[in-house]
């Protein structure tokens, strides 16, 4: 299973097909690219979609109903549920809800999906909905007691000994782990290294097949099945497929979220057969993508409503420029296609109550951060004097790759150790960048502090005790951090894309607006000058610097809001359920 990683014209890196001895790895032909502006919204293939008559007769693509007004603003701008007059009746009916995700927040996390899927569930329950999470249970998961079921999950002709552990979320939330040992207890969770696990494709087919078998076995009567991102793919074509007449699917919509694009579940044709799939899918208006199969094509596909991360993120998917060859397919959904920022945990990220920090503080009283900020100049090892506690401090936590824009920093990496500021820094990636780090604070000891790794309290005094906090990111599906930092009374200095552009506020200057800084260009220079423009006012003017902090400080990005605009969406979801099976449309 392959993943799009760099913003350039999708060249399968394909999983292998499975033969009798074993998987052998061949070399992937580099697709055809359309002209750029020229995507159809079928698919980025059109040319294509005539020379499926030489295979295997095609089944009817799902039915595309009739069309819809348009969203808001233009026809290629994403709706939010209110666009579409969806009312909150969720809110006052208990929804079933099957949520599958291929990681989830206490049992694994490589990322921003873990947070979603383990604080969506949560704040659902306390909407009133029950919701069972799927996940893999990875190596060294713990569990409590004894499964709760076993069963021989069928897939492509074999069958997978598998035993379901429960686990208590909350208030009628619950998860459940998928344990299959041969295919999930493994060193790390998608790949070694750079490298893929060759049988992605069966490991995660697996875990869609292992959450409908065993919704099945529990006769769980579902109104709705929502899958996360390229891993839980195959979710909505099973529901739509081989379980469409199943009890427990009879009535349930689906929903599918896209957590980054640049990830597309990419494999070779050859594995359906693996899969349990008929070769009537492998056409333009299905699963095939440039000759491969596409999970995240999948679940766009053959989902009822499809949601990404933030409005703006929505936006950017319909063009070319970020959506990694996949824009034509959003556009094809456009009507059904939604923005819904995530969350955070309130709990967690609170520095009212945060046992990470050495004094709690609020809005009202900021005292605690400066100790945070003491603290954190301690941990990093710098002198703690009246002249570093009078410097700002610049955090930063992030994967060190290109997307996080790491090469934007680098392009400047000497003008930031020159700065008069103090940089703490907490994370992994690329060696070339971890190496850019380690050599910065080798030359600026007084001024840069690198981490490679992570570590989770470090995280939060980071967030406390700096006064911005950098995220140059080319792309920002959501985005996190900076919600942690306006949480934490920490300005972020960010790039206006995606879920940075919607949360985070220019400050103006005279105006009493903002709560942060942005800009616009993908470059070193205007990292540079965003930086220089938020030292000068921190040092100039410091009733304006507490005032923009205070009104990071004021937002509310718990996850109520987001599940309450979820229960939107899965209402609509079921309308469209309903219209597609011929269901007289009910109040």
């Amino acid at each position: 299973m392959s993943k799009t990683r760099k913003k350039t014209s999708p060249t399968p890196s394909v999983s292998p097909d499975p033969t009798p001895d074993g998987p052998r790895r061949r070399r992937a032909a580099r697709p055809r690219t359309p002209a750029e502006g020229a995507v159809a919204d079928t698919n980025a293939q059109t040319s294509h979609a005539d020379t499926s008559a030489a295979r295997a007769t095609r089944a009817e693509a799902p039915r595309k109903r009739p069309r819809a007004r348009p969203a808001t603003g233009t026809d290629r701008t994403p709706a939010t549920p209110a666009d579409h007059g969806v009312a909150p009746r969720g809110e006052s009916k208990r929804l079933q809800i099957l949520l599958v995700a291929s990681e989830a927040v206490p049992f694994a996390k490589t990322g921003g999906l873990a947070d979603v899927a383990g604080g969506l569930p949560k704040a659902l329950g306390t909407l009133g909905h029950d919701v069972t999470l799927v996940v893999p249970r990875y190596r060294g998961v713990p569990v409590t007691g004894t499964p709760r079921l076993h069963l021989a999950v069928e897939m492509g002709g074999r069958r997978y000994d598998t035993a379901y552990y429960e686990e208590p979320l909350g208030s009628g939330v619950r998860a459940v782990l998928v344990d299959h040992p041969p295919l999930f207890d493994r060193e790390q969770l998608y790949s070694v290294g750079n490298q893929d696990y060759p049988d992605n494709p069966r490991r995660f087919g697996l875990l869609a097949q292992a959450a409908l078998q065993y919704a099945s076995a529990q006769g769980l009567v579902l109104d709705i099945v929502h899958a996360h991102d390229w891993q839980a793919g195959l979710v909505p074509v099973y529901v739509r497929t081989q379980y469409a007449e199943h009890p427990p699917f009879a009535q349930a919509a689906t929903l599918f979220t896209v957590h980054n694009v640049a990830y597309q579940g990419l494999c070779a044709s050859t594995w359906l057969p693996e899969l349990g799939l008929g070769w009537e899918l492998f056409h333009v208006g299905a699963l095939e993508y440039w000759l491969h199969v596409s999970f995240l094509k999948a679940g766009l596909v053959f989902s009822d409503i499809v949601t990404t991360v933030s409005e703006g993120y929505a936006r950017e998917l319909l063009t070319h420029e970020f959506a990694f060859g996949f824009e034509g397919i959003f556009r094809n959904r456009r009507e059904d296609f939604y923005g819904v920022l995530n969350g955070i945990d309130a709990d967690v990220w609170d520095p009212a109550r945060d046992p990470f920090l050495p004094k709690p503080y609020t809005a009202d009283d900021l005292s605690g951060k400066g100790e945070a900020k003491r603290t954190l100049l301690e941990a990093y090892g710098f002198r703690v004097d009246e002249t570093t506690l009078a410097r700002p401090v610049i955090g930063m936590i992030s994967r060190m790759v290109d997307q996080k824009g790491l090469d934007l920093i680098a392009e400047v990496a000497d003008d930031l150790g020159a700065l008069d500021a103090t940089f703490a820094i907490l994370g992994t990636g690329e060696a070339s960048y971890e190496d850019m780090w380690r050599d910065l604070a080798r030359r600026y000891p007084d001024r840069v502090g690198a981490r490679i790794g992570f570590d989770e309290p470090l995280a939060h005094l980071i967030e406390a005790g700096a006064d911005l906090f950098m995220m140059p990111s080319r792309f920002e599906p959501c985005g996190l951090n900076q919600m942690y930092s306006l949480r934490y009374g920490t300005i972020p200095v960010v790039r206006a894309t995606g879920g940075l552009d919607d949360t985070v506020v220019s400050y103006r200057p005279g105006t009493g607006e903002g709560n942060g800084f942005k800009f616009q260009e993908a470059s070193g220079g205007a990292l540079l000058e965003a930086l220089r423009q938020a030292l000068g006012l921190y040092r100039q003017a410091p009733d304006e610097w507490q005032r923009l902090q205070r009104a990071g400080m004021a937002r509310d990005f718990s996850w109520q809001a987001s599940a309450r605009a979820y229960t939107e969406l899965y209402q609509r979801a079921r309308r469209h359920a309903e219209e597609r099976r011929g269901v007289a449309v009910g109040g």
